[in-house]
């Protein structure tokens, strides 16, 4: 049974951590997959989901975290290589419905975008935030 409440998350840095522990508290399944097992504790005594450790570019770790169920998988790693071969395994492999995935380097949007991965680029979020703020500030600012 493939359930849009059953998300599975790989990378539980911040911001792996930050969406785990919402969308646990959300009332969605989630499973937080990490290579690292110190990255667990960034989750909050209040997340109810599961703990995978190991390398989701392996198949056998994404099954563990029975992908087959999953509505929905956030890569959100460091690495941009490791978020687009989780999503696009997650995608073309297991047919998970909805794949997201994090890319750090603007320059690397438009190939995920071939590939029919939707993204979030931090980079380019956090550049046009600025540029916004900037731009309110000059023009409050000029004569």
């Amino acid at each position: 049974m493939v359930s849009r409440e059953y998300v599975i998350v790989v990378g539980c840095g911040r911001l792996g951590s930050l969406l785990a522990n919402r969308l646990s508290s959300l009332g969605n399944s989630v499973v937080a997959i990490d290579r690292d097992e110190m990255a667990f504790e960034n989750l909050s005594t209040e997340f109810s989901g599961f703990r995978v450790t190991g390398d989701a570019a392996e198949l056998a770790v994404l099954r563990q975290a029975k992908i087959d169920r999953a509505g929905a998988l956030v890569a959100v790693t460091s690495l941009d290589n490791v978020n687009l071969m989780v999503a696009q395994v997650a995608q073309k492999v297991f047919g998970v419905p909805q794949v997201l995935a994090r890319v750090n380097d603007p320059s690397r949007e438009a190939v995920y975008r071939e590939f029919g991965i939707e993204t979030i680029c931090p980079t380019s979020l956090s550049s046009a935030a600025f540029l916004s703020a900037l731009g309110e500030s000059w023009e409050d600012e000029q004569p």
